[in-house]
């Protein structure tokens, strides 16, 4: 009988090499630099695939009427574009009217916040006199700087760059709406195995939903917000036009959660003293508003949107830091979105899901 071979156990797969922190760190600023230099292309990406978010959820409620995809797509791109371009005409002579008379109007504050504050500033005189009465020099004089305004014809140079800009995310967003479902599709198709292929289907299905429900549930919290506060305003005798102005306003800043708040009070402050003249009526429109951002921000939005969608303070700040500094006022827009979207992905990968714990 031969005897047995004995015969040596494979050797464990060595472990795969993790990249160096160096190289790491490397393709982060690779990463941030590129977002930042190409802007211009990828900020009407953004802004179409966020409309289109927006979209989305009504064009799968008119495909339950038979209405197909493109025909869908394009009345839903006509009645969003018919809308702001009616809004935009109805604000476009309250916002002209303001820009002309702010000159007129900071000096209407200066003097009201000059009167506010005269006594201090007859201390501060006599205080003065009297360091002068004993040998002091003194506080020298305000001195005032004139500032020139911006040449016209930079204005005019930016105008057709805008227009291009506008042109391009409307052709995308049409365009994600009627081709995105395919070209998700084809992308899928790519994977090696069905099952990798169906597992990826069914997560890119469930973020699409739940961040496109996400998208649409705060677009139409916050132009209620705006609406509610317009409706204040005019029961304040702000004029309607004014007052859907200053409605506008606030809803696009709602978007950004704490710093559009935060600017949202100091612009009300400003309105007030414009319309009011009295320090307690200028500071109405302002609490008025902060009472209605915290009952939406504590009450309404957590109810109708749920623990899943709920992100770390925190880490809203510095999504908010971030994208404002590589975008401006577009990246405080997508910011949240885009987060969002991070940790719903995040959430289902294996072995990501403690990342996206991070982020609650």
């Amino acid at each position: 009988m031969d005897a047995a071979i004995a015969v040596d156990p494979l050797p464990p797969p060595a472990p795969r090499p993790r990249a160096p922190a160096s190289l790491v760190v490397l393709a982060t600023l690779a990463v941030g630099y590129t977002l930042w230099a190409a802007q211009t292309i990828i900020l009407p990406v953004m802004l179409a695939a966020f409309f289109a978010l927006i979209g989305n959820p009504i064009l799968r409620g008119l495909r339950k009427l038979y209405i197909p995809r493109f025909l869908g797509a394009l009345l839903v791109l006509c009645l969003g574009l018919a809308g702001t371009v009616t809004l935009a005409a109805q604000l476009a002579g309250p916002a002209a009217e303001w820009v002309q008379q702010a000159p007129r109007q900071m000096r209407q504050i200066a003097r009201d916040v000059r009167d506010f504050t005269k006594p201090m500033m007859q201390a501060n005189q006599a205080a003065e006199n009297f360091a002068r009465a004993a040998g002091g020099e003194g506080q020298r004089g305000v001195q005032i700087v004139r500032t020139q305004m911006d040449d016209p014809y930079k204005a005019l140079v930016r105008t057709p760059k805008l227009a291009a800009s506008v042109l391009a995310v409307v052709l995308l967003t049409f365009f994600f709406m009627v081709y995105g479902e395919s070209l998700q599709r084809h992308a899928i198709a790519l994977l090696p195995n069905r099952q990798q292929q169906r597992f990826t289907t069914e997560i890119m299905l469930d973020i699409e939903r739940e961040v496109s429900r996400y998208v649409l549930t705060i677009s139409v919290i916050n132009t209620l917000v705006g609406l509610i506060f317009a409706g204040i305003l005019y029961v304040l005798q702000i004029p309607l036009p004014e007052a859907l102005l200053w409605g506008t306003v606030v809803a696009l800043l709602n978007f950004a959660p704490y710093v559009g708040p935060l600017i949202g009070v100091m612009l009300m402050l400003l309105m007030g003293f414009v319309e009011f003249h009295t320090p307690l009526s200028a500071m109405l429109p302002a609490i008025l508003y902060l009472a209605l951002h915290t009952i939406e921000g504590q009450v309404v939005t957590p109810i109708v949107l749920g623990r899943r969608m709920a992100i770390s303070p925190l880490m809203l700040i510095l999504a908010l830091m971030l994208f404002g500094w590589l975008w401006g006022m577009v990246g405080l827009l997508l910011a949240v979105p885009l987060l969002v979207c991070i940790k719903m992905v995040l959430s289902r990968v294996e072995g990501m899901q403690r990342w996206a714990r991070l982020l609650e």
